[in-house]
């Protein structure tokens, strides 16, 4: 092999071992979770380990895309990870299921369970310190709407506990779509839910779903994104509440305007306002996260340099003095196999009346929690490119995406040779959740000007300081077609100050089966370059258009022998 200016490159056997990669995987990028989990809609919370007294974990509730064919699921499930190590995240399991009635009888004679949108938890403690914790999980059957469930834990499981008393198949309770429920300093309840229209009311602590005596539901809380007075708040969905020092903070899912950004008008974004009080009123802060990963072209324009539209939802956390938004992404070609994503945010709150509070955007990218950069040593899937742009802009038309380029192919962890359904069904993955055999997304539709991109990698300085040479090994499928993947650092142009440090030919007579790319990476960026934080980039050229060059399974950097 040639490795050198010319950062050649030649295709090894898969029987062929890697030198010098880390077999144990000691960071798990973004999306967090294992990809083959689809928890969209994901709500933070750091509670009391149950079962380690003095410990906590921050929990994650969602709904549970599952359905393959629609949203959510009839389930909902709880991951959870130690404060102290957020690359260890542990299925704690199923926590609710809605099968039955208040008598424990079936809805119907398959034993149909309902759907289940995006939940909501809160915490009451009473004055024994009894704790119990209270699921909201957005019951989608119309009479069950405002359902909620308790537990003695945190991962429950959950018990339904709101059933009307003259009627078993029904629920009493006021909440709508998508509810959050807090819990004030003082005690008291607030609720907020809403689609399109935005409600919320204090809430009887006896009941924990109706409107507290002597009070009224506020009507339209913040203006909607198709109302009068929709205003810069433009609220769509996904309520979340949270308090920070003496200030409440109400985060949820807004339709941008269009052409704010240099984008059209999206709701796959979140934002949020504040306020001297739990009801407002409120003031627009601005935007926390942007899915489309906005980003800008060589010709300088702002692009979406993810998926181009679609829904989000998620809330914020704070985890040892470091502020997160959660929330989630799109895969395949429809929204209904989404993947749970993180960033780093700074949050800052000027305390007393008139005060304010300023959260930080996110950035969209593949490191997740590990914030000084991924190990480029370990072996990730190609699954956790945060950049994925074709020739063309991608065309959205809910609920579907047409790609003219990359995209990531949604997985659901099942063997080879496995539906989507039987994927879905097997627990062989619940063992080894982060196993690549599992824990893998594939990057497909790589044609001709297609950029597939991974921010951050962080090259140890001492580690580069070897007499061996550099490489990026890719597995990866040919798919009958001439061309080139070029390896870029930085940014995927020379004109925005990106580097090309590698680069290997694909030819059309290939086999149509698992090879290993081994791509020589230049001394000069191996020496001179890549020691610190960078972005990779792999850019796909090739004299037949619309056509995909190969498909990307994952990649790995290690040194020659």
């Amino acid at each position: 092999m040639i490795v050198g200016a010319a950062c050649c490159a030649m295709m090894i056997s898969c029987a062929q071992q890697v030198q010098n990669t880390k077999s144990e995987k000691l960071t798990v990028g973004n999306p967090y979770l294992p990809l083959w989990e689809h928890i969209p809609d994901g709500e933070p919370y750091v509670f009391d380990d149950p079962d380690n007294p003095g410990k906590q974990r921050v929990y994650i509730y969602g709904s549970h895309d599952d359905l393959i064919s629609a949203y959510c699921g009839r389930d909902q499930v709880v991951w959870s990870a130690p404060v102290e190590d957020l690359s260890q995240w542990r299925y704690d399991g199923e926590i609710l299921v809605v099968d039955k009635n208040a008598k424990g009888e079936p809805f119907d004679s398959a034993g149909t369970a309902d759907v289940l949108y995006a939940p909501d938890v809160t915490l009451v403690t009473d004055s024994t310190g009894k704790k119990t914790y209270y699921l909201f999980p957005n019951d989608q059957t119309g009479f069950r709407n405002g359902l909620i469930a308790k537990s003695d834990r945190p991962d429950g499981p959950f018990e339904v506990c709101n059933w009307k008393d003259d009627d078993p198949n029904q629920v009493t309770g006021i909440y709508g779509f998508d509810p959050a429920v807090f819990v004030d300093d003082d005690g008291k309840i607030y609720g907020y839910w809403g689609f399109g229209h935005c409600n919320a009311a204090e809430i009887d602590p006896a009941t924990m779903c109706t409107v507290k005596p002597g009070t009224k539901m506020v009507d339209g809380m913040i203006g909607g994104f198709e109302e009068p007075n929709g205003g810069d708040f433009r609220f769509f969905e996904a309520s979340s509440i949270r308090k920070i020092k003496d200030k409440y903070v109400f985060i949820y899912s807004r339709f941008t305007k269009d052409g704010e950004f240099g984008l059209p008008t999206s709701n796959y974004t979140l934002a949020y306002c504040y306020s001297d009080q739990p009801l407002g009123p409120w003031t627009y802060g601005g935007t926390i996260i942007d899915g489309r990963g906005r980003e800008i072209n060589e010709q300088g324009d702002t692009i979406a340099s993810a998926v181009p539209d679609g829904n989000t939802h998620g809330s914020i956390c704070e985890i040892n003095g470091q502020w997160y938004v959660f929330y989630h992404r799109q895969t395949g070609t429809d929204e209904y196999a989404r993947q749970a994503m993180v960033a780093p945010i700074t949050v800052k709150v000027k305390e007393g009346k008139g005060g304010w509070v300023d959260i930080s955007e996110g950035e969209y990218n593949s490191e997740g929690f590990a914030l000084n950069g991924l190990d480029p040593f370990e072996r990730h899937s190609a699954g956790i490119a945060c950049w994925l742009t074709g020739p063309k802009p991608s065309i959205h038309e809910w609920p579907n995406n047409t790609f003219f380029g990359s995209y990531v192919e949604a997985s659901y962890g099942g063997e080879e040779g496995m539906t989507k359904e039987e994927a879905i069904a097997s627990k062989a993955k619940y063992d080894a959740p982060y196993d690549l055999r599992y824990n893998t997304n594939r990057v497909v539709n790589n044609t001709d000007g297609s950029i597939v991109g991974y921010k951050y990698f962080n090259f140890d300085e001492d580690a580069l300081d070897e007499d061996e040479n550099l490489m990026l090994v890719v597995n990866l499928i040919p798919e009958g077609i001439d061309g080139t993947i070029e390896v870029w650092m930085d940014r995927p142009w020379e004109s925005q100050g990106g580097k090309q440090i590698g680069k290997t030919e694909l030819k059309a007579d290939m086999d149509k089966t698992v090879w290993k790319a081994a791509i020589g990476i230049s001394k000069e960026a191996q020496e001179n370059w890549l020691a610190g934080k960078h972005a990779i980039f792999f850019v796909f050229k090739s004299d037949t258009k619309d056509k995909s060059l190969c498909t990307l399974l994952d990649l790995v950097f290690t040194f020659d022998e």
